[in-house]
């Protein structure tokens, strides 16, 4: 039972079942989640390696691993990876930087965690509960989202 009526400020939302909706708008929504499930690896790294690189002067593979709770071998595959992609660059035995391209992903990133965190917050999430959800959030929130969820945040002042 809805009982949405019951609470201030929240309104019935009828949503149309699957089989209702085009395909290939389906289709486009679930390659956009899986697109962003390949990035947020990638951003997740950036972002900490601008962390760390911010308070402790370098970013080592042992920090990253520990900081992400994997394993090292999998920090060194998904390194490989940000090189190739132009975002980092490592020396052998040395700690790793962001290129240009690699600071601008973790500046974005940054960014779009504060906005949707500061959302979370007005709308009355607690700020240990709103870092939380916004990593997994952050991620697949799409620009003109992200761009409400600004404009919601300014609004309130």
């Amino acid at each position: 039972m809805d009982n949405s009526h019951d609470r201030p400020g929240v309104r019935d939302v009828t949503l149309a079942p699957a089989d209702e909706r085009a395909a290939a708008d389906q289709a486009d929504a679930f390659a956009s989640v899986r697109n962003a499930h390949e990035s947020e690896v990638a951003e997740d790294y950036v972002e900490l390696i601008a962390e760390l690189v911010d308070s402790n002067g370098e970013a080592r593979p042992v920090d990253l691993a520990e900081r992400l709770g994997v394993k090292p071998p999998t920090v060194t595959k998904n390194i490989s990876r940000l090189v190739r992609n132009g975002l980092v660059r490592r020396e052998r035995y040395r700690s790793i930087f962001l290129t240009e391209k690699g600071v601008a992903l973790a500046d974005a990133c940054r960014r779009r965690h504060r906005i949707v965190v500061a959302t979370l917050i007005a709308l009355g999430v607690d700020s240990e509960t709103a870092e939380r959800d916004a990593e997994g959030i952050e991620h697949h929130v799409s620009d003109e989202t992200l761009v409400a969820f600004e404009q919601f945040v300014t609004s309130r002042g």
